[in-house]
């Protein structure tokens, strides 16, 4: 994916998660994780995807803030 890729979907989901407010969007991002999970073949190929965000998350972000 080029970087106007990534801009052009990162804004679409910035877009959707603002439409459709805060309160839904945890289901929101539920519904699109699962339905971006099913592309992959394998849970080998997902799971190191889930730990990386995890740690992020938990870090408090790619910047460690």
């Amino acid at each position: 994916m080029t970087d106007s890729d990534l801009d052009q979907t990162y804004s679409a989901v910035c877009e959707a998660l603002s439409q459709v407010g805060e309160a839904r969007a945890p289901l929101f991002l539920s519904m699109l994780c699962l339905s971006l999970m099913s592309r992959f073949e394998r849970a080998d190929q997902v799971l190191p995807l889930v730990a990386n965000a995890l740690a992020q998350s938990a870090d408090g972000g790619p910047d460690g803030r």
